[in-house]
């Protein structure tokens, strides 16, 4: 099992960029694909980022693709999510998760076993 506590998020002006981190413990975070997540008030939980187990291949929600960047190092469980240019529409509770059952990147919410509590992210226009 992994336990996942993410920090980072606040109160930004429109065009402000944020670093949201997610601190990973238990055992072998270099087996777990990680994952952030969104979920804007009334609105689904949407994927946003995800990296593979050894951060080579790494995936972006076409509305992010160009602003965020995924990163992990695994010397330290941790997992990283670079916010620049960020909008009022980025405002949401941002999550972390992680799963060591699938390969690759993967993108939906059912995909990942483990969850953090959410931070909250809100841009101001």
């Amino acid at each position: 099992q992994v336990q996942l506590v993410e920090s980072g998020g606040g109160l930004v002006p429109a065009g402000g960029s944020l670093r949201l981190s997610c601190a990973a413990s238990g055992r072998a975070f270099s087996s777990y694909a990680m994952g952030w997540f969104r979920q804007a008030p009334g609105k689904e939980r949407m994927v946003v980022a995800v990296i593979s187990l050894n951060g080579r291949t790494t995936f972006y929600a076409t509305s992010v693709k160009g602003r965020f960047t995924i990163s992990r190092d695994n010397a330290k469980n941790t997992v990283y999510l670079q916010m620049n240019n960020l909008g009022p529409e980025d405002t949401a509770v941002y999550y972390c998760a992680a799963d060591a059952r699938w390969g690759g990147t993967p993108t939906t919410p059912d995909e990942y076993a483990y969850w953090g509590q959410g931070t909250q992210v809100t841009v101001s226009s």
